[in-house]
C-alpha cells in the first residue's frame, strides 16, 4: 500500500483587515505574512496589546491604499510564532495570511 500524503496545513484565503488581531493564536501556524495596506505606519506586536509603544516592528505605509508598496513582515521558517500577532496604529488596514 502506497503512502498517502497529507498536507500539515491549509492556507487561509487573505482579505483586507482592520482589527487589533490579525491572527488568534493558532499552535498549528507554520507560517504567517502580514502586509501593510494602508497610507499610516502600522505597528505590529508578537504578543497581544500592540500600540504604538509596544511593537515588535513598523511597517512603512504605502502611497495610496491597495497600492502594494506597503511594508511586509512574515515568518515561514525555522521556529516559528504561533502565539497572537496584534496590531496598532492609526486606520488599520492590512493582509495577513497563515499557513
Amino acid at each position: 500500500m502506497a503512502n498517502i500524503v497529507k498536507p500539515t496545513a491549509s492556507i487561509n484565503t487573505p482579505a483586507i483587515a482592520s482589527a487589533a488581531t490579525a491572527l488568534a493564536a493558532n499552535t498549528s501556524r507554520q507560517g504567517w505574512f502580514l502586509q501593510n495596506l494602508g497610507t499610516n505606519a502600522l505597528f505590529v506586536l508578537l504578543g497581544t496589546g500592540a500600540s504604538t509603544t509596544v511593537f515588535h516592528t513598523i511597517l512603512e505605509p504605502g502611497i495610496g491604499n491597495d497600492d502594494g508598496k506597503g511594508a511586509a513582515v512574515s515568518q515561514t521558517e525555522g521556529v516559528v510564532f504561533t502565539g497572537a500577532i496584534t496590531i496598532a496604529g492609526t486606520s488599520p488596514r492590512y493582509t495577513v495570511t497563515e499557513m
